[in-house]
């Protein structure tokens, strides 16, 4: 299990707050349409029996977006990231920002943690328009747009470390590599106030580790404490805009014991994730033994399936699916398809593929490490697949829901198909709804690559633990 965020001390995290609050865009809307009919009344029309009909101006539907288009990426937006994409265009629109950035790249320079710290206000017990964008069916924290939001502060933090110390725009790509994995935990509750802090940890040559905490204030309420409820880490790599290889960017620099703390962490974990990546390409599942015995109950679904066990389903039969194409309203700033929409696509098919599954609605536990392994480009053509893999019965009043999602960029012109991602996420089921007599099933395996796969991410997942 992830380790906690050691002894967080929220007196750290005081720059770049910024508080999302979308009344003013609502109020803008309604001045535009209260001033339209302010004036197709203050002039009256005489009534005639003329067929012309007069109409008053239309509004604006880009009233509040007058920024050059350059500056702006994809308009595919939460509340949260709108404000982060606020916030970098801000940068952008700085005269030094915009020459320094036809400019080679600078040498890096160490910067402190603190430089680049920044954090999300949800005030979600009062503002009831943020609230109810973030509301799912169940009254319950859409988790989906959490993970988004995550993604795209991470991208900020990551912004503001590379900038150069005149605060100009270094001319570099920035791109989430991997999200280490992220444990809910303790419950979020949709009706308390919640922020999200992160900073810069650790930096590598070309790559960089930002740590993401999410808190809730308990506001005298005796469910929610104070300790954070969930914990994520992003690597970020950077590249030369123009060249696409990986370039040096600017080192970093503990100054609290705390940050040393985060940053030996930090370190640790990339040592570890290069060793697995290693290891991955020279292992292959030789256990003939464990291979025979998740294949065998399949082969009886094959052969004799009136005597199939009724307690078990196949993998294949728990599959969904859905394809979109990748718009231009979806990228970053870059140009490519924000990873945090990705993410929350792949969320939520995973909750639909679990919930159609387990036959009540689930609960977000954790999502396991994600390799972004391929860009995804505007004008692809993604296929998300979905199934589950396995589920943990060892203790029956807590089963766990093991589902994958596996992104393929499509191309039908070059027929083609390329996974760019895949994820795995672990949702637990309401335990009322288990002691009225719900049962979840194991699922079976049919094929040997199938097996493999499971036995894969069972590994996987005990070596993480």
């Amino acid at each position: 299990m992830q380790h906690p965020f050691r002894n967080p001390n929220l007196s750290l995290f005081r720059t770049f707050r910024f508080r999302i609050t979308p009344h003013s865009l609502l109020n803008l809307h309604l001045h535009n349409h209260l001033s339209t009919d302010s004036n197709s009344t203050s002039n009256p029309t005489p009534t005639t029996t003329s067929t012309t009909s007069t109409t008053s101006s239309p509004i604006d539907a880009g009233s509040s977006n007058r920024k050059p288009i350059s500056l702006w990426p994809g308009m595919y937006h939460s509340p949260a990231t709108h404000a982060l994409w606020e916030a970098r265009s801000s940068i952008f629109e700085n005269p030094n920002a915009l020459s320094s950035s036809q400019n080679q790249i600078q040498p890096p320079v160490p910067k402190a943690p603190s430089r680049s710290r920044t954090s999300i206000f949800y005030n979600f017990s009062s503002d009831h328009i943020l609230r109810e964008q973030y509301r799912n069916p169940w009254n319950h924290i859409r988790m989906g747009k959490l993970v988004e939001d995550f993604d795209a502060l991470a991208g900020t933090i990551a912004f503001k470390h590379s900038c150069n110390e005149d605060g100009t725009v270094m001319p570099l790509l920035l791109v989430t590599a991997s999200v280490d994995r992220m444990v809910l935990k303790k419950p979020i509750h949709i009706d308390a106030d919640l922020n999200i802090v992160g900073a810069v940890t650790w930096v590598g040559r070309s790559s960089m580790e930002i740590q993401l905490e999410l808190t809730q204030s308990a506001q005298g309420n005796p469910n929610i404490s104070d300790s954070p409820a969930l914990v994520a880490n992003f690597t970020f790599v950077a590249r030369d805009s123009a060249t696409g290889k990986a370039v040096p960017i600017n080192q970093i620099s503990p100054e609290t014991e705390q940050e040393k703390l985060l940053w030996e962490d930090a370190e640790k974990r990339n040592k570890l994730r290069k060793k697995m990546k290693a290891e991955q390409k020279h292992t292959v599942i030789e256990d003939t033994a464990r291979l025979s015995a998740l294949l065998a109950e399949g082969r009886i679904f094959s052969d004799l399936p009136a005597l199939a066990d009724r307690d078990s389903i196949l993998l294949k039969n728990t599959c969904l699916q859905n394809s979109f194409i990748c718009q231009p309203q979806q990228r970053n700033i870059h140009g490519r398809i924000f990873g945090g929409f990705l993410m929350r696509r792949a969320f939520e098919l995973a909750f639909s593929t679990a919930y159609a599954f387990a036959g009540v609605a689930p609960h977000f536990l954790e999502v396991d490490h994600v390799d972004f392994v391929k860009p995804v480009d505007v004008g692809n053509f993604l296929r998300l697949k979905s199934c589950v893999l396995y589920t943990e019965l060892d203790n029956p009043a807590k089963p766990l829901v093991n589902v994958e999602v596996v992104a393929h960029v499509t191309k039908p012109e070059l027929r083609s198909s390329e996974v760019s991602n895949r994820f795995y996420f672990t949702f637990g089921v309401d335990a009322e709804a288990i002691k009225n007599g719900l049962r979840i099933r194991s699922v079976v395996p049919d094929t040997e690559e199938e097996a493999r796969k499971v036995l894969e991410r069972m590994d996987a997942e005990n070596s993480q633990v």
